[in-house]
């Protein structure tokens, strides 16, 4: 069995989940027969703040959560919530082809990816949209248009779609993608054995909702204090502009400003290799700062701490307008960090 779990694991993680959707819960079923000549755009629609929940049957990772976080030109990036991790899926169409660009795990924070560059990418599904059109995968397997009239069940209704066969050495993996709501439907069959995921709910306007912890200064009490705040992210919204809001109000008076009026954050990631978060800030951090050397270190470590816990690392990497951290108390070179430290801290409820 953990054969075919692993099997199944590997062939739906190439192939995600997208699409429009109609204004209620469940999507009004698509006119079967219509006579139109589909395109991949028509059967994997790119848009904006769409949540899509998927059914599992027959292994425990089988279902499936989407939110759309960026869409940009021919580029869309999919955060897909599985049981077992949270992945970043890059797709892009482009020459009449569906191709997964990357999927990255432990994908618990925000950022953009979608310029990613692969040149071994997944072709999904391929033009023309007609029986008998074939490809092969990056893995070598045989890939192919089965049937675009194919009748099919989910939880959100019944559609006429178009089937997608990957054939593996013992196994057979059928894709399923409806005009205008995208992919719908994915069956793995081995032997006996058959798992499915299938569409069972799909709400437009639907944001991404994370709890992010804020760090900041009590001088008074010598304690850095946090507070857990609901974050709403609509696609292509930023989570720097975010931070910098909230790390500009302390949610009390008697706590200090991490970052005073004027600072920007001008460039925030994480480095997956290094398993360490850069930021970079405007010159206001540290000429607006007006503290002594204990305040200006509370407030590096809250900003510290409050990266290093979104971004689960333990090394951050602070630079101000590209230059490595400096001031009249604290100086840090390329090669230097701040490390998370969580003692001496309380939280704000």
């Amino acid at each position: 069995m953990k054969k075919w779990k692993m099997l199944f694991m590997t062939a739906i993680s190439s192939v995600l989940i997208l699409s429009s959707c109609a204004k209620t819960t469940k999507p009004t079923e698509n006119k079967p027969n219509e006579p139109t000549k589909l395109t991949v755009k028509d059967l994997f629609p790119f848009n904006e703040n769409v949540y899509m929940k998927y059914q599992g049957i027959g292994n425990e990772f089988a279902e499936h959560q989407t939110y759309v976080d960026y869409i940009a030109g021919d580029r869309i990036q999919i955060r897909d919530i599985t049981p077992g991790t949270t992945l970043a899926k890059i797709y892009e169409i482009k020459n009449g082809e569906l191709r997964l660009i990357s999927s990255r795990e432990e994908y618990y924070y925000r950022e953009n990816l979608l310029n990613t560059q692969n040149t071994s990418y997944d072709v999904l599904l391929k033009e023309p949209i007609e029986n008998g059109t074939s490809w092969t995968t990056k893995d070598g397997l045989k890939r192919y248009i089965s049937n675009t009239q194919a009748k099919i069940s989910t939880p959100s209704g019944e559609y006429t779609a178009v089937e997608v066969i990957t054939e593996g050495n013992d196994y057979k993996l059928y894709d399923y993608y409806v005009k205008e709501l995208g992919h719908v439907k994915t069956v793995f069959k081995t032997g006996s054995t058959t798992i499915e995921t299938n569409l069972e709910k799909i709400e437009k306007n639907v944001p991404y909702i994370q709890t992010i912890k804020f760090y900041y200064p009590d001088f008074n009490k010598e304690k850095l204090a946090f507070k857990e705040e609901k974050i709403s992210l609509k696609t292509n919204e930023n989570i720097d502009k975010i931070i910098e809001s909230y790390l500009k109000n302390p949610p009390k008076e008697e706590l200090n400003k991490v970052f005073s009026k004027n600072t920007k954050i001008n460039k925030l990631y994480l480095n997956n290799s290094q398993n360490k978060v850069y930021i970079d800030v405007s010159k206001e951090f540290v000429q607006e700062m007006n503290a002594g050397s204990s305040l200006e270190s509370m407030i590096l470590q809250s900003l510290v701490n409050t990266l290093g816990n979104y971004y689960n690392v333990d090394k951050v990497y602070i630079s101000v307008e590209g230059k490595p951290y400096e001031s009249g108390h604290i100086a840090i070179t390329e090669n230097e960090v701040f490390y998370v430290d969580y003692k001496n801290v309380y939280e704000i409820k």
